[in-house]
């Protein structure tokens, strides 16, 4: 049986008493853990901060996390429960809802008698918690326990249920769960079909298989260049509205996914401490897999400040990937705004202060907000040159350009940002689908929200390896395919939620991206003529239609060009220029990496080829040229 003190725990009952009581910063005070000063310079900070001023003091290394619990107890009243010597009973939990506990952060720790003890941070919201339980039967009485205390005696007692939540958040209908051996059959069938149709009949499989190419090139090319025209048109000024500022900074949380990331840790750890947000307002969550054993020890050496905390997800069945890991962190998230980055990454240190202006004058309609990506390794070798002006070229100039067409563009896998609320609205991410981030980008489309690009750059580490490349760029592709074959499964349903111009973009991207990789053979054959050989389309294609077709081909190649000395420009990375003609020998092994994608589509469509970081050096980024926006720019509407 656990001791109470009794006469602590009445005052609490109900939560406002008439007893005057002491302000935390003189309960610090008179316990000597803080100074004057430092209390006068946390309640400036409290105008500014929508934090409680125990936080502001825990971010500013002012006072400890035990220092303000027992500073909240003397203020309170309230005992403070020991979970370590009795942790929360299991079977009270089942008083409420799993949400209830996790939105209010409170969990049942022991019943006495007619009373509930409820464990929570917040005992000046408490009230909330009483009033909900009262209508249940229960009274419950609040004592106190740290946020991260609670969010992991949570995790604890509900384990199985929020693991396998986390896989099923999305739709049935706009999800790739649903992907089994026998809805695979079509595509599959379909494929054998087209490759029987080229023996029995050559000349008809072979004009198809031309046209099919020239159409996926036609609408990737076309794609490009609509976002390079929009990019270089000068943008009409937008009319002057009312500013708006932020009243108080808001807290936000930001997801880093690690698996297996024995490498990175201590270099994610220092490119976290840049950041000039205040501490106090950000939540950054290191999300584990409860059987990645490599990553807990390597993070078991490494200290962890006051704002980063470390989040175990359940195993839970044979799955386990990104989205479904940052889907079971969601819940704990205590942010009002929620970005993504990857293990490896470097954003620029005052990147959330971008983000929560960008997000303060932004209409409500906006949920999100896309960032630029970049490397900081260009110079380990010619592949990471290479993968840095697709990179630049994509990021700098076709997104922003296509993004100003008001086109549906998925998002990238990191540096987003989303208004929480909006994300939960939309069932968060597809825990099954490889690139979880192109589907969120159309599923948040297709609800009628837009994403706006924001002017802040995240630095990746440039995957350089030749092997480590074909597997990352499989799992794209693979994503790619399926992202598309889950949103066309009802095209009306798309065409009439996105509109025209968004459904002919969703084509463009996803069909001209993979046909481009699976059909650049077809293309190759055509550098034969150049050379004066023959090639079997001069059999089958009359002479002025692939003339045609090499006007073409050269045009495609000259918008690269283009694309990608503007992208390098723009990132003032002039230096890669000299390289950018050299990226039709980058991509051929995206071939490869494309019918690897289409295999495994056929095979075990959910796995995971995960790409290891850590093995090159960072480079002191370059200061990008930042071109003007004289209006938000929307992805989707």
């Amino acid at each position: 049986m656990v001791e109470l003190n009794f006469q602590r725990l009445a005052p609490a009952v109900p939560v406002a008493t008439t007893r005057a009581r002491r302000p935390l910063g003189t309960c610090l005070l008179d316990r000597g853990l803080i100074t004057q000063d430092q209390l006068i310079k946390a309640l400036h900070l409290q105008r500014r901060q929508n934090a409680p001023l125990g936080e502001i003091l825990v971010g500013e290394g002012w006072a400890s996390r035990q220092d303000v619990m027992a500073a909240l107890s003397d203020q309170s009243g309230l005992q403070i429960a020991d979970f370590t010597q009795h942790p929360p009973e299991a079977d009270l939990c089942a008083t409420m809802p799993i949400a209830f506990w996790l939105e209010h952060n409170v969990i049942p720790w022991r019943r006495t008698g007619p009373l509930l003890l409820v464990a929570t941070a917040r005992p000046d919201r408490f009230e909330t918690i009483v009033r909900a339980l009262r209508a249940f039967g229960h009274t419950a009485v609040p004592v106190l326990a740290g946020p991260d205390q609670i969010d992991t005696a949570l995790g604890q007692v509900f384990a199985r249920p929020l693991a396998q939540a986390a896989e099923t958040r999305v739709e049935p209908a706009q999800s790739c769960r649903t992907w089994t051996a026998s809805s695979r059959a079509g595509p599959v069938a379909l494929l054998i079909g087209f490759c029987a149709l080229g023996v029995a009949m050559p000349y008809a499989g072979l004009a198809l298989l031309f046209w099919m190419t020239v159409l996926t090139l036609l609408l990737f090319m076309v794609l490009r260049i609509s976002g390079l025209i929009a990019y270089l048109l000068p943008q009409p000024e937008a009319p002057e509205g009312p500013k708006r500022g932020i009243e108080r900074q808001p807290c936000v949380s930001i997801l880093v996914p690690l698996f297996k990331e024995k490498e990175i840790a201590d270099a994610l750890i220092a490119r976290l401490h840049r950041l000039t947000y205040p501490k106090a307002l950000l939540d950054v969550i290191l999300v584990l897999e409860e059987r990645d054993d490599v990553t807990r020890a390597t993070l078991e050496n490494v200290s962890l400040p006051s704002w980063i905390r470390v989040l175990e997800v359940p195993e839970h069945g044979d799955l386990t990937t990104k989205p479904r890991a940052m889907n079971y962190a969601l819940d704990f998230c205590r942010g009002e705004i929620l970005g993504v980055w990857d293990a490896e990454d470097a954003p620029l240190p005052d990147q959330i202060e971008t983000v929560t202006r960008h997000f303060a004058q932004a209409p409500n309609d906006v949920v999100c907000l896309q960032g630029v990506l970049d490397y900081y390794n260009p110079r380990t070798n010619w592949r990471s040159r290479c993968f840095t002006i697709e990179y630049s070229g994509w990021f700098r100039v076709v997104l922003p350009g296509i993004a100003r067409l008001g086109l549906v563009v998925p998002l990238g896998g990191t540096t987003f940002f989303f208004r929480r609320d909006k994300l939960l609205e939309l069932g968060g991410w597809d825990a099954h689908n490889v690139t979880e981030d192109a589907d969120l980008g159309v599923r948040l489309s297709r609800a009628g929200y837009r994403t706006e690009m924001v002017n802040t750059t995240t630095y990746e580490e440039a995957n350089f390896r030749a092997w480590p490349w074909v597997k990352q760029r499989s799992r794209w592709l693979k994503g790619f395919m399926v992202t598309y074959l889950v949103h066309m499964r009802a095209p009306r349903r798309l065409l009439r939620e996105l509109g025209m111009l968004r459904f002919l973009g969703v084509q463009a991207f996803f069909l001209g991206t993979v046909g481009q990789f699976l059909l650049a053979p077809v293309l190759w054959l055509f550098w034969l003529a150049t050379l004066g050989l023959g090639h079997p389309y001069q059999a089958v294609i009359p002479g002025p239609v692939l003339s045609a077709c090499v006007f073409l081909f050269l045009l495609a190649e000259a918008a690269n060009f283009v694309v990608g000395a503007l992208g390098v420009a723009a990132g003032n990375r002039r230096y890669l220029i000299p390289w950018v003609p050299t990226m039709a020998l980058y991509y051929p092994l995206g071939v490869l990496a494309a019918y690897k994608g289409l295999w495994e589509l056929a095979v075990k469509p959910f796995f995971w080829d995960k790409t290891q970081h850590g093995h090159a050096q960072e480079e002191t980024p370059e200061a990008p040229i930042s071109r003007a926006v004289p209006h938000p720019v929307s992805v989707g509407s």
